[in-house]
Order: structure tokens, then C-alpha cells, then sequence
């Protein structure tokens, strides 16, 4: 026998609430096959519940729309402070500066690696000692970095912070409607558990098959387990092809062996 399958997605979960409030406008509330206290209940938490959800898909799509931007400055803000750090070296293996000067930016004085910048808080971080260090060593008389200028890096890092801090805002934003319709998922489940059971329970007086249609006109789901419904098919069709067996002409055949 087929098995109710309760839904597992948020639109399964509202079609099967809506399909619950939408058979009012065919039967009298009060003669619902549940009860009318279950009713209210779940008219009143569905728009609520509608809400989180749109709120939610809503969120996760600004977040994905302004992932192309963001990866954008990511991208510029990592190669200008990456090419900062390359042209500091160059300066100093040609000689146009002491390895001293690393100590500036916060790099080891012998330290000829470019430090890792896949992390987007360490990007930033490097971002502010490469502008902090270059102030500091020009104010103590060196001559300024180009190609590029300190000014490029902090334009590139700042459009770069600008972006992660919003981004995070977005990030955040998602989180919280993604728990708020989780805790709004709880009470859905338990709502359409509730208003399933009484709507068997309402027909139970029914025969399997008719119990079921009027249950699906509920909104539930009944699903078929493999091979199953090919088996009733074929149930039915012995039945059928048993009643209409020509009985009649071979209760004659017998009687005129007998003769």
C-alpha cells in the first residue's frame, strides 16, 4: 500500500498548507475534516511563514548578484598589493634600497616571499601595513614606490574593504532569514503533521482508495512504493476478467455433456 510522504522542502511545505486553507472556498469552514481551531492556526502562521521564505530567497539573491562585483575588487585590490611587495623587493636587490626597509611593512628584514593574501582579512591586513609603512618610511626621507604608487594600493584596498564589509552585511543578513525560517520550518512540520492525522482519521470510515482521494484533496501526498501500483493494476484486471467469465455458456456445456 502506498505510504504519505510529509514534505521536506519549504515549497512542499506551503503547497501543502495552501491546499489545506484552499478547500474552505469549496466546504464550509466548519466542515472541514479538521478542526477549525486548526484552521485559524494555520491561516494565521502561512503569510508569516510565506514572508521568511521570500525574505530569505531574497537575501541569498543580493548576495549572489553582488558576488561578480566583489570578486572584482578582490581581484585588483590582491594584484596591487602583491605587485607593491614584488616592486619593493626589485628596489632592494638592484640596490635602490636596504632590506632594512622591509621592517617598515612589517615584513622580515630578509624575508623575499610575497606573504599569503588568498584569506580576504589577510589581504586587507596587508593592504593597511603597505599603506601605513609607506607613509612612515617617506616621512623619514625615502623616496616614494611607483608602479605602483602607494595611492593606487590604497584606492584598490579601500573599494576592496568597502566591498568585504557590505558583503558581510549581506552574509549576515542571509544567516538570519535562513534561521528564522528554519524555526518557521519547525512550526510548519508540526502544523501539517497535526492537520494530516486528522484528515485520515476523518475518513477512516472510507475504503483505502477512496480515503486516499479524499485525503489528497487535503493536500497530502501518498506515494507509491516501486512495483506496487502495477500490482494493484493487475489485481484489479484478474478481478475484472473473472466476473466477466461467459458462466452462463459453460453451465450449458456442462448440462449437454451430461445429456
Amino acid at each position: 500500500m502506498p505510504y504519505r510522504r510529509l514534505p521536506n522542502t519549504d515549497t512542499a511545505r506551503v503547497r501543502a498548507l495552501n491546499a489545506a486553507l484552499s478547500i474552505s472556498m469549496r466546504v464550509n469552514r466548519f466542515d472541514l475534516a479538521y478542526s477549525y481551531s486548526l484552521y485559524q492556526r494555520i491561516e494565521t502562521f502561512l503569510p508569516h511563514y510565506e514572508l521568511a521564505i521570500r525574505n530569505h530567497r531574497q537575501a541569498l539573491s543580493q548576495q549572489s548578484s553582488r558576488s561578480k562585483k566583489y570578486n572584482e575588487k578582490l581581484r585588483k585590490a590582491r594584484l596591487y598589493v602583491s605587485h607593491f611587495i614584488q616592486v619593493l623587493n626589485f628596489c632592494i636587490i638592484r640596490g635602490e634600497l636596504k632590506p632594512e626597509v622591509r621592517e617598515f611593512y612589517g615584513i622580515k628584514k630578509n624575508s623575499k616571499a610575497t606573504p599569503s593574501l588568498l584569506q580576504d582579512t589577510k589581504l586587507i591586513e596587508w593592504g593597511d601595513k603597505l599603506i601605513k609603512g609607506e607613509q612612515e618610511r617617506t616621512r623619514n626621507g625615502g623616496n616614494p614606490i611607483y608602479s605602483p604608487s602607494i595611492a593606487l594600493v590604497r584606492v584598490n584596498c579601500e573599494n576592496f574593504k568597502q566591498a568585504y564589509n557590505y558583503q558581510k552585511t549581506l552574509q549576515n543578513n542571509t544567516h538570519r532569514f535562513s534561521e528564522k525560517v528554519a524555526e518557521y520550518r519547525t512550526d510548519a512540520d508540526k502544523l501539517i503533521l497535526e492537520l494530516w492525522n486528522e484528515v485520515e482519521k476523518k475518513f477512516d470510515e472510507f475504503s483505502d482508495e477512496i480515503k486516499r482521494e479524499k485525503c489528497t484533496d487535503y493536500g497530502i501526498v501518498y506515494v507509491w512504493r516501486k512495483g506496487e501500483r502495477e500490482k494493484l493494476e493487475q489485481l484489479k484486471k484478474a478481478e475484472q476478467d473473472t466476473l466477466s467469465l461467459p458462466f452462463t455458456n459453460s453451465v450449458e456445456s456442462m448440462h449437454q455433456k451430461q445429456d
